[in-house]
């Protein structure tokens, strides 16, 4: 399916990439910046696997992620909507949602805002969110400006959400959440 023989081209020497669909664009052009943001958000998803020897079931979880991840970054490098290409889907979302509504079933009401930080998985999950929100408002701003797969932004949201729950569940369930003290410093 895929095969790459030569890494290093030097095609991007002069501050352009080429894009699924074989343009060449300037490597800040939004889109560039859009699937390098989801790329991101897949390598930090993989230093968190690392920190889940004990969680068989969220590690594979981050692998079906890490794949969509790939998904999408192949949706986002061919611009349009056309169907012919590689695509993500609503289906990839849904899975997501179920994830996210179970994981959530198990840990307790919030009382406050969470702070990154309990356990080094939850650590890493906080940081994993942080990189798909970035790459959320990078997908935004394309969209400002030409058309992209709306499943897109709806994976990224859920995304978030599903790490931000993921964190909690690393917590012990909650049990070790880091809360925000307002003015607790002051």
């Amino acid at each position: 399916m895929v095969r790459l023989d030569v890494i290093m081209t030097r095609g991007g020497d002069g501050g352009e990439t080429s894009l699924g669909d074989g343009s060449r664009v300037r490597k800040d052009a939004l889109r560039v910046a859009a699937y390098g943001a989801v790329d991101e958000a897949n390598a930090v998803i993989g230093v968190l696997r690392l920190r889940l020897a004990e969680a068989p079931a969220a590690d594979a979880m981050l692998v079906r992620i890490q794949n969509d991840l790939f998904d999408l970054g192949a949706d986002l490098c061919v611009p349009g909507t056309a169907e012919d290409r590689l695509r993500v889907s609503d289906r990839q979302c849904l899975r997501l949602e179920a994830e996210l509504a179970e994981m959530n079933a198990l840990v307790p009401p919030l009382r406050s805002f969470v702070l990154p930080g309990g356990s080094p998985g939850a650590s890493f999950a906080h940081l994993a969110r942080t990189v798909v929100r970035r790459a959320e408002r990078d997908v935004v701003a394309l969209m400002g400006e030409e058309a992209v797969n709306p499943a897109v932004l709806r994976y990224l949201n859920r995304l978030s959400d599903h790490l931000f729950v993921l964190s909690r569940h690393l917590n012990d369930n909650g049990a070790r959440d880091v809360t925000w003290m307002p003015g607790a410093s002051r």
